[in-house]
């Protein structure tokens, strides 16, 4: 049954995935949201913290039945900062940029504030969770959890931070079998709360019997790669994957999506398949 998400938390995860603030020293300051209230042992490794709250909550009849209701909420938003010994910028001044910052992500996505994106950039491994991707070459498709797969590494990693042409490949030369990539994206929002999905691949894939990548989502209901979606390129394309039914039944019980990607056509055994991912 679809749910309808807390305003706080929205807000939070809003804020969390899109505050960046820079100190006088060009370092990006820590800063962490949370429900209220202020935390003063937080500031012994951030910067500053910023409270979400509900301040007020009206609930009206829309009509005089009371069958359709409206409810209208006020949310309260603060900001902590405290004078930090060897820090560059003083409590006041960070209070100023946190400020600054809430009022731009709010004016940015004032119109859609619970669509959340994940990507990889400035994800590194280790440090590439809760968000990962793993590659390997097989002549089937493998489920999320086979031991084939092998996480990229922290440079390979850099390579799918951004669209910028600078291309993770993977290549793999063994007869009748095709290259994978694998990415793995964790939904922080509770899967009856999530009303759509659409889950992008950029890049292309290149074989001896043609041009073409294919993306497939993970059901962990039937156990089984879905929602095909096919390109036939030779240079970058964008394939999507939009999800609106039985979206449960492509979040995991951990509260991941998978999403694979392989080259549509195998290697020769001398030819290699290759991926390539932007």
């Amino acid at each position: 049954m679809s749910e309808i998400e807390d305003p706080v938390t929205t807000v939070i995860r809003l804020l969390s995935k899109n505050v960046r603030v820079v100190k006088e020293d060009n370092a990006i300051a820590n800063i962490h949201v949370s429900k209220e209230w202020y935390d003063r042992e937080l500031f012994k490794n951030y910067d500053g913290q910023i409270t979400v709250g509900l301040g007020e909550s009206k609930d009206t009849k829309v009509e005089m039945s009371g069958r359709i209701r409206r409810r209208l909420g006020t949310l309260r938003v603060n900001v902590w900062a405290t004078d930090r010994p060897a820090t560059s910028d003083p409590g006041r001044l960070m209070r100023q940029k946190m400020v600054e910052e809430i009022n731009r992500i709010v004016r940015q996505n004032r119109n859609k504030p619970n669509v959340i994106e994940y990507n990889f950039a400035g994800l590194g491994y280790p440090e590439g969770d809760p968000h990962k991707a793993f590659q390997c070459g097989l002549g089937s498709e493998p489920s999320p959890i086979a031991a084939v797969w092998t996480e990229l590494t922290n440079e390979e990693y850099q390579k799918i931070w951004y669209s910028d042409d600078i291309r993770y490949s993977k290549s793999h030369s063994v007869n009748g079998e095709y290259a994978f990539m694998l990415f793995r994206f964790k939904i922080e929002s509770r899967e009856q709360a999530v009303k759509k999905i659409v889950l992008a691949f950029e890049g292309y894939g290149a074989a001896p019997a043609g041009n073409g990548v294919t993306i497939k989502v993970w059901n962990h209901v039937s156990e089984a790669w879905e929602q095909a979606q096919t390109g036939t390129g030779g240079a970058d394309e964008t394939l999507t994957i939009t999800l609106t039914l039985n979206i449960v039944n492509f979040i995991d019980a951990n509260g991941y999506v998978w999403l694979l990607a392989k080259t549509t056509n195998p290697s020769d055994g001398t030819t290699p398949a290759v991926l390539y991912c932007d």
